[in-house]
């Protein structure tokens, strides 16, 4: 009978870890849902039905903050194996693979880190590599930012770890769909000037050049091939569109398409400016004014001016036959906190414009979000009339800087009509007066999507390589685009806040050792109670 029992209790025993070991199901109990999956991460994972392997660097002995940030990774892809076993993932030591990751690309970061009062110098990888078959992209796990401390940017790392592996898988998993006109013909921005721009979108989207300037021979023919594509982007022109291409972009938005515009309506050569100390700006006329009155913004031809700015190096003088750099702010070069109750806004870090203009609102049935937008601690000046490197050095009155915020970006979603209705056409075309919702955006500098060029080869866009500060365009840019296309799944998880909690390391380090007593002698003493009681319990009953 005793045997019949511990059979059957090893039966049911066994069973029950059975089922366990079918049902897969977690509890997130934390406030926020920090250890749960956006909805566009499980529709994601849904579409996988190969194998995907994800390599993690960021391991061995790491200093403190980066073992939060990996342990946090490890969390991260234990949730979407839980969801999807073709997902594997592993740790590796980058210790025995440095040549091979330096030579991807996968530049290691060089860290200064102190503890209990010794400096040492720690070499860490912040990357995964996730493989798809045939297809390899790299993850970048540590969220570049130029204006935090360590710990805040790995907080902003780990509350971007769900977007970043999600946006690795859809790159490696999905096919192309939508497809992107960058438009040529008007003097726009050279490619390598906006290479990583393009670079990115076209890890997502169809990208192809196309060129305005055949609206003069066959205007029907562009029109009808323009239309083909769901995005045009145009990018700094400065050549005057014709009446022509005017047209032909109102009847492509008209009919659906979007249209993401980066003007510059100021003319101030850089160049000149950095090899003479002076340059005469003056307004670039594009013959676009009463094309964009239209959608409802009106782009002013002067400069906008900013306290909050980034800043330059200039010569201060030489020491010996070396010549000496200083930084100074420049108020030419906006440095925007962006307004993070859109979509396309949150959660990223500062952008940086350049001899940017601001934009008035028209058109009231033609809703408008602000999206780039000056500190009120700006001010305006009128061209033609002289920038000069010398300014800097020169004391400011800051009670000039009292305009107020500008306007700098803006987007424009609703029912758009022809800004040819009730006027004569350029050519004869199946001519549509009004369209459905549509949206564009436009931004008033055209140097937003410009990278930088060193030693001929163009850098990541937002990276100043002189001040090696890190600006947040691409981000900006490339959650625009998303936005444009309706491709909002992976601008929601980078949207995505978690609250983090963090040690008080100054109180940690001096509460050191009570702690580790604490740690060491409670438990032992716990032990030693509930011994001696079951201890006494025994010897009084038996």
């Amino acid at each position: 009978m005793i045997k019949k029992k511990y059979i059957l209790l090893f039966v049911f025993f066994g069973l029950i870890q059975f089922i366990i070991n079918q049902v897969n199901y977690r509890w997130d109990l934390t406030k926020d849902q920090k250890y749960s999956l956006s909805t566009p991460t499980k529709e994601l994972l849904k579409t996988i039905d190969k194998d995907i392997y994800i390599s993690v660097y960021l391991s061995g002995n790491l200093p403190y903050d980066f073992e939060r940030l990996s342990k946090e990774t490890d969390y991260f892809l234990k949730e979407i194996t839980a969801k999807n076993s073709h997902i594997h993932y592993r740790f590796l030591n980058p210790k025995n693979n440095e040549e091979k990751l330096t030579q991807q690309g996968l530049a290691p970061s060089k860290l200064t880190v102190q503890e209990d009062g010794v400096v040492s110098e720690s070499i860490i990888f912040p990357w995964a590599i996730v493989k798809y078959g045939d297809q390899t992209t790299a993850v970048s796990l540590l969220k570049n930012s130029s204006f935090n401390d360590e710990t805040t940017q790995i907080e902003n790392s780990i509350q971007n770890l769900e977007f970043a592996f999600a946006n690795a898988i859809q790159k490696v998993t999905a096919t192309k769909q939508q497809k992107i006109a960058i438009l040529r013909g008007n003097g726009e921005l050279e490619d390598i000037y906006q290479y990583d721009f393009l670079k990115t979108l076209g890890q997502n989207y169809f990208l192809a050049p196309f060129t305005l300037d055949s609206v003069a021979k066959q205007p029907q023919k562009t029109l009808a091939q323009l239309q083909s594509f769901d995005l045009a982007i145009i990018s700094k022109p400065t050549e005057a569109f014709t009446e022509a291409e005017k047209f032909t972009l109102d009847q492509f938005t008209i009919n659906g398409g979007k249209t993401l515009w980066l003007l510059d309506l100021v003319h101030t050569p850089k160049d000149s400016l950095m090899q003479n100390g002076k340059v005469l700006a003056y307004q670039r006329d594009l013959n676009l004014t009463d094309y964009l009155f239209n959608y409802g913004v009106r782009i002013q031809k002067h400069l906008v001016r900013d306290l909050y700015a980034a800043k330059i190096p200039l010569a201060v003088g030489k020491v010996g036959n070396k010549t000496q750099f200083d930084e100074f702010l420049w108020d030419y070069y906006p440095v925007l906190k962006t307004n993070n109750q859109h979509v396309i806004n949150k959660n990223i870090g500062e952008v940086k414009l350049e001899f940017t203009n601001s934009i008035d609102t028209l058109n009231p049935n033609i809703q408008k979000t602000v999206l780039l937008e000056s500190s009120k601690l700006s001010k305006t000046t009128s061209v033609p009339s002289y920038v000069a490197l010398a300014s800097i050095t020169q004391s400011s009155d800051i009670t000039t800087y009292n305009a107020g915020s500008k306007i700098l970006g803006i987007l424009l979603e609703g029912d758009f009509s022809s800004a040819y209705k009730n006027r004569i056409k350029p050519f004869e075309n199946q001519f549509q007066e009004k369209g459905t919702q549509n949206s564009m955006v436009v931004i008033a500098d055209g140097d937003i999507a410009s990278n930088q060029i060193s030693k001929g080869k163009p850098l990541e866009l937002g990276l100043d390589k002189w001040t090696q500060a890190y600006y947040a365009n691409k981000e900006f840019l490339i959650n625009t685009v998303n936005y444009l296309l309706n491709d909002t799944g992976l601008i929601q998880l980078r949207a995505k806040q978690i609250a983090l909690d963090s040690i008080n390391r100054p109180k940690a380090t001096q509460e050191k050792t009570k702690w580790q007593l604490i740690n060491t002698f409670v438990p032992l003493l716990l032990l030693a109670v509930f011994g001696g009681l079951i201890f006494y319990y025994r010897k009084s009953k038996y």
